[in-house]
């Protein structure tokens, strides 16, 4: 009984912070100053192909858990297969949250976009406090990057610099060439990166301990 109540607790932090960090995402996007770099390539497809942010983060869901196949192919654990229904869910999260924006005027002044905008990086922050200690499934671009940091012996720390970083001037380079605008990349996309695991620290510096006593985790927080 124990053991499953303890599996209960994991999934309703798990996907509470898939929602709440969807709703960053959504928060990201109606400060019209550039979304977090995770999710600058779906929401550049948004801006180039009009298609729905949910349905673009399905597709780059999928679409990263090919390519870590094809850099794993015989190593690949059929287990992380659950990244792509992740994803989905993931995506449906955003298609919600991203309705529920549209309830709210869009910001007038500059001023006002920055707060939205740093709102969002709380939100964000605060998903990732809630859904990594899980230890549950994780989504594709986490995944993902946990290949990449293997194969090139990387820490995944400076694994995770360099994929930001590579998805950013992905997204601007396209939304340069196809709109001729910065697209999904902005002084958002900037401050989020760093703002981001800076709030992720102090959440756990805050809140971890009583976090992990009540998922029951063994380790220290970090």
């Amino acid at each position: 009984m124990k053991k499953t109540e303890n599996i209960g607790k994991r999934l309703l932090f798990y996907f509470s912070g898939l929602l709440i960090m969807t709703l960053g995402v959504a928060v990201s996007v109606k400060s019209n100053l550039g979304v977090t770099p995770i999710s600058s390539i779906p929401y550049t497809m948004t801006v180039v192909t009009g298609m729905e942010l949910g349905i673009a983060t399905m597709l780059f869901s999928i679409a990263v858990v090919a390519l870590q196949i094809v850099m794993l192919r015989k190593d690949y654990q059929p287990i992380n297969l659950l990244q792509i229904p992740i994803g989905i869910v993931f995506g449906l999260f955003l298609t919600v949250c991203g309705k529920l924006m549209n309830f709210f005027p869009d910001p007038s002044d500059m001023v006002l976009q920055f707060v939205i905008m740093l709102f969002s990086t709380v939100f964000v922050a605060f998903g990732v406090f809630l859904y990594v200690p899980t230890g549950l499934v994780p989504l594709a671009p986490e995944g993902f990057l946990v290949v990449f940091s293997k194969m090139t012996k990387l820490k995944f720390g400076t694994a995770k610099v360099i994929c930001d970083v590579a998805m950013v001037i992905v997204s601007l380079v396209t939304c340069l060439i196809a709109i001729r605008s910065l697209g999904s990349v902005g002084i958002g996309t900037i401050v989020s990166a760093v703002l981001v695991g800076t709030e992720v620290k102090l959440f756990t510096k805050w809140f971890g301990n009583k976090r992990d006593a009540f998922l029951e985790n063994t380790a220290k927080s970090k």
